[in-house]
């Protein structure tokens, strides 16, 4: 019983470290997930089990992100809220999805997909550096890549924020800070519209899921001031 105690203390302990890490790369880079995901399928969580627990913790750190940023200044929350549906409704879809499908590709085909994010950022250097002429307009945008991307949060999730960020620098022509500010709001509500699909039904490791959140909103509270003080320039490299 005394090394069961033990087991679970280091746990908890292992995941809010994992979970703070994960926030704050997450914060400025998207991509967290791929710290959080992968430990709690090492933990021993089932995959939908470990993709639910990981949308539970993970929406704290975006929504913290979210609000430091709005408080500064730099997030125009209501001006964004058609964006915000668009993405709330693809993730609530591709929750109910994943759960009725094999997850057996998640090991391969999550890594496989952020490569090429990478690969586009190193063969591309002045990309997201300066502000171009957009190729969709922001209803168009809307309607296509905002709720493709929210159905992918919703079914497997990392990277989604890099995704989010990527494509507000290719299909709206922001810079890279720009994107990665409203791609956190994005997150947000595709991880929390989730998280609640999969809490109803019964999916989230609670006790773990709530050692991950303080871990999430200590490291996003982190990155969203360093973001704001000189960070930019780790955004890409942690892309």
């Amino acid at each position: 019983q005394m090394f069961a105690i033990d087991w679970l203390l280091w746990l908890i302990l292992t995941m809010f470290l994992v979970a703070l890490l994960a926030g704050w790369v997450d914060t400025l880079a998207g991509g967290g997930g791929l710290l959080t995901l992968p430990a709690l399928m090492l933990a021993g969580l089932p995959p939908v089990s470990a993709l639910a627990t990981n949308k539970a913790q993970g929406f704290v750190g975006t929504l913290t992100a979210s609000l430091v940023l709005a408080l500064k200044g730099e997030l125009q929350i209501l001006s964004l809220w058609p964006l915000v549906l668009a993405a709330a409704i693809g993730s609530m879809l591709g929750t109910l999805v994943i759960q009725r499908v094999d997850t057996g590709f998640l090991h391969w085909g999550i890594p496989f997909l952020l490569i090429g994010v990478a690969g586009y950022f190193l063969a591309s250097p002045q990309v997201g550096k300066h502000t171009t002429k957009p190729k969709q307009s922001e209803k168009a945008y809307g309607l296509t890549a905002v709720p493709l991307i929210g159905f992918y949060d919703g079914a497997i999730g990392p990277g989604a924020g890099s995704f989010f960020a990527v494509s507000g620098v290719l299909l709206r022509g922001q810079t890279l800070l720009q994107a990665t500010i409203r791609a956190k709001l994005f997150n947000f509500a595709t991880n929390v519209c989730s998280m609640a699909v999969f809490a109803a039904a019964g999916q989230v490791s609670w006790s773990i899921a709530l050692a991950m959140m303080l871990g999430q909103f200590s490291g996003a509270t982190l990155a969203s001031h360093t973001m704001l003080h000189g960070g930019e320039r780790l955004i890409k490299p942690l892309v």
